[in-house]
């Protein structure tokens, strides 16, 4: 099979009908934009492998006499040129393998199989540019070296980029400023270009800041940023504090004093503790909770503690799931704040003295 009727077989797949599911036409991956840009690429690397191919053909013709003197090279000459057409039949076949999907968009076998078409054609037209080469006589001419001037040091790329030298013995007389110092001597040693181009810029620049900053007032100081800086790193904090409240537990619990907080922790007091302490606190089902005495501790922890896990054995119910940690918190701290308040009509006291 030849180059053209390869084409011709491709340029068949390619426009073939639509497939059929459920005796509807469905749209061939064709209709895909990567499908449509990877068949071009694929068919532009086809006409060049073509081209190529019929270049490394005529180019057989001038090298036949050359075959015959140089065995050893026209066997290895002739294994690429195998191998070059075998990739290019190959890589030809491929090329009809793109299937349709069912779903109308190019699937991802499609999509493997062309890059994987692409990669070979490039290969193939490498195989055949090495093959043209060597069957007409291409060499590069080798790059003639640098000689070295006599008595002029060689310079590397480093001391090009700092424009520096090496210098001896001799070199280093004329370079010498007329300084010596404890017997060190001072030679011509300029700043290096990245250095002073930096300065430069650096003035540059203080220019323009100090235009935009302080009369234009276009652009904010040092101090301006700072204090903006300063005021979002203020809401940041205030906005973890927030969430961060909610990680509390029996441990790391703090009594909260302030007038809101423990206004809050009242309102889940009365809508919640009231029946079984009293909305005071003085008791009713559930003991006193304005003496000094207590059941399972007094400290803020263990009244925290006693709200979270409850007491099931006296029939009060573990809040855990009904009040996050800062309610729970809230709550701890308003029955602390009621300590000694000597609400009207108290419950006898219960559990040891604190």
């Amino acid at each position: 099979m030849n180059i053209r009727s390869l084409i011709i077989f491709g340029a068949g797949t390619l426009i073939s009908v639509p497939a059929m599911a459920d005796g509807k036409p469905q749209p061939s991956e064709l209709s895909d934009p990567v499908a449509l840009v990877l068949i071009t690429v694929c068919a532009g690397l086809l006409i060049a492998i073509a081209v190529l191919g019929n270049a490394v053909m005529g180019a057989m013709e001038i090298y036949r006499e050359r075959m015959k003197k140089d065995a050893g090279k026209a066997v290895i000459t002739i294994g690429i040129i195998m191998l070059s057409m075998l990739s290019a039949g190959k890589a030809s076949a491929a090329d009809a393998l793109v299937e349709t999907a069912t779903n109308g968009l190019l699937s991802k076998t499609s999509l493997w199989v062309l890059v994987s078409v692409i990669l070979l054609e490039i290969l193939v037209i490498i195989s055949l540019l090495i093959t043209l080469k060597i069957l007409v006589g291409i060499k590069r001419k080798p790059k003639p070296a640098k000689e070295a001037v006599p008595g002029k040091p060689r310079v590397n790329w480093f001391e090009k980029l700092n424009k520096t030298k090496t210098l001896d013995a001799a070199s280093e007389e004329e370079e010498d400023m007329g300084h010596d110092y404890d017997g060190i001597r001072e030679l011509n040693n300029p700043t290096p270009p990245w250095w002073k181009w930096g300065f430069y810029f650096s003035m540059a620049f203080a220019v323009v800041y100090l235009w935009r900053g302080y009369v234009s007032e276009t652009a904010p100081t040092q101090i301006e940023e700072l204090a903006m800086a300063e005021e979002k790193a203020a809401a940041a904090k205030a906005e973890f504090m927030k969430n961060a409240a909610n990680n509390v537990d029996e441990n790391t619990v703090k009594e909260l004093t302030n007038a809101d907080d423990l206004a809050g922790g009242q309102k889940l007091f009365i809508s919640n503790c009231a029946p079984c302490h009293g909305p005071q606190g003085q008791g009713v089902v559930g003991p006193n909770l304005t003496d000094d005495y207590w059941l399972h501790g007094g400290k803020i922890n263990d009244v925290f503690k006693t709200i979270k896990y409850g007491v099931p054995d006296k029939g009060m119910k573990a809040w855990q799931e009904d009040f996050s940690p800062r309610q729970i918190a809230l709550l701890a701290s308003f029955i602390k704040s009621i300590h000694n308040t000597n609400p009207p009509n108290p419950k006898a006291p219960q559990g040891e003295k604190e």
